[in-house]
């Protein structure tokens, strides 16, 4: 492209945002349930669940399925859904791993265990959308990992012969740049594996309210704007403080992933990345034509840096991901969750993928914290002699994941031994995060060299390889 082409086209990215609203677009539906009201008494329980996001509302889901007559409460501190589980992407993955190469390289001995209880778990979320009568805009059309390098499609091709030996690569097929390109059209993809049943999309903020539908239909008692302050013994049980009132339970449930831990223990092994995303408006027939799209699978890239997007409902398309900025000292704030200078670079991203859909415009432009952990994929434990339960760390991939992390909680709560409770990745936690300045720059350094394997032919730096050995590296 010629320099004032180039120019031109950057000017039209930029402009695309020009209307660009600094929300998510889900939680702009008018459909958005009025929150229940804040706990201003004392409350008595058999099970406290502290969080409202998917993490919180599947483990009260689950808790009143297993045991209809337990007496279940929810504090949320905001609105049911309002965080990460009503702002991501809407990619409900199979995986509990964050994908086949990081479940791989960690548990190789539990991967076809891992897998067998991750297609489990989606078939009981797509089962649980049903019961419930959930309208989540619920597509199980899968998703595909996209090459737009030479060595990427090299790599996808031997990675596939690699799941086929090991068994694992039932309903993920390798597409050629030709293959790809009749399922998606853009002049970068080269090739492709589509996973066809693991993945399913869906309307993030719509799962959440239905989650929380489902729960007051079973009896659960849900109070919103009721941050949980306090964590502490009482007697047999806990007892949780918060503004107006407070909480008594036999066992307490901690579903706050990315929000500072009750148990201070574990808030060394997770930190917040920001995370950011556009929503183009409604695609016309003729542009959704162009790029065809017509299984309307999720997509994701193979780089490092990596993007995601699918289309909505209503033949809009979220287009996220690259940029995963770490604040220093882990803080979050709701001042990080506007980003203009990524919204230009993802625009600037999207034009260059599907430079087909030149004028299409930006409606929808936000960000938000997510939780990771060094692992990259969720961890699990019990604190105050196995009354209160955590799981956390899930990496952006807590749509599906969470539901099983739920259980993972129910499991220890009981003191139940079960398939769940005897996973290594279940057993163990991942090494914590070392205090800062060091944090940071250990994030800052992996950030570039992951940048600098991309622009250099995927080949990973000594910092990379020796994360690797530790056990510490992104492999996606």
């Amino acid at each position: 492209m010629a320099p004032s082409a180039m120019s031109r086209g950057k000017d039209n990215w930029i402009a695309s945002l020009s209307e660009a609203q600094p929300v998510p677009y889900w939680l702009e539906d008018p459909g958005k349930p009025a929150p229940e009201p804040a706990l201003t008494t004392a409350e008595t329980c058999d099970l406290l669940v502290v969080g409202g996001g998917y993490s919180g509302l599947w483990t009260a889901l689950n808790a009143k399925e297993r045991d209809p007559g337990r007496d279940v409460v929810l504090l949320e501190g905001r609105e049911v859904g309002w965080a990460a589980s009503g702002r991501n992407g809407g990619f409900c993955a199979a995986s509990l791993t964050h994908g086949l190469p990081n479940g791989l390289t960690r548990w190789p001995g539990e991967i076809h265990k891992l897998e067998e209880l991750g297609r489990r778990n989606l078939d009981g979320i797509e089962a649980a959308i049903a019961r419930y009568g959930i309208d989540c805009d619920f597509e199980r059309t899968g998703e595909i990992d996209v090459a737009t390098e030479t060595y990427q499609a090299w790599e996808l091709k031997d990675w596939h012969r690699e799941l086929e030996e090991k068994g694992l690569a039932d309903g993920i097929d390798f597409l050629d740049a030709d293959a790809v390109r009749a399922e998606v059209d853009s002049p970068t993809f080269q090739a492709g594996l589509w996973d066809r049943r693991g993945v399913a999309m869906l309307h993030p903020a719509k799962l959440a309210w239905g989650l929380k539908r489902a729960c007051l239909r079973l009896g659960v008692r849900v109070y919103e704007h009721t941050p949980a302050l306090t964590l502490k013994n009482y007697g047999a049980g806990m007892a949780v403080r918060t503004p107006y009132g407070a909480v008594r339970a036999r066992k307490v449930a901690l579903g706050t992933n990315i929000f500072p831990s009750l148990v201070r223990r574990v808030r060394s092994y997770t930190v917040p990345v920001y995370d950011y995303a556009l929503m183009t408006e409604p695609l016309t027939d003729g542009q959704l034509a162009a790029v065809g799209w017509h299984n309307r699978q999720g997509l994701g890239d193979s780089a490092n840096q990596f993007h995601y997007f699918r289309l909505s409902a209503d033949n809009r398309v979220l287009w996220g991901g690259y940029d995963a900025v770490y604040p220093y000292g882990g803080r979050v704030r709701a001042e990080y969750d506007d980003r203009p200078e990524t919204y230009a670079k993802l625009a600037g991203h999207f034009f260059t993928c599907f430079p087909q859909l030149e004028g299409v415009r930006f409606t929808h432009a936000w960000g938000g914290a997510i939780d990771t952990c060094s692992r990259f994929s969720a961890f699990f434990g019990t604190a105050h002699q196995g009354r209160v339960a955590y799981a956390a760390g899930y990496t952006g991939l807590g749509v599906g994941a969470t539901r099983f992390g739920a259980d993972v909680m129910l499991d220890l709560l009981d003191g139940e031994r079960t398939e769940r409770t005897e996973l290594e990745m279940v057993r163990k936690k991942p090494l914590p995060f070392p205090p800062e300045p060091f944090a940071w720059t250990g994030i800052a350094l992996t950030k570039w060299s992951l940048a600098r394997a991309d622009a250099h032919g995927g080949r990973r730096n000594l910092w990379l390889r020796t994360m690797d050995r530790l056990g510490l590296g992104f492999d996606s």
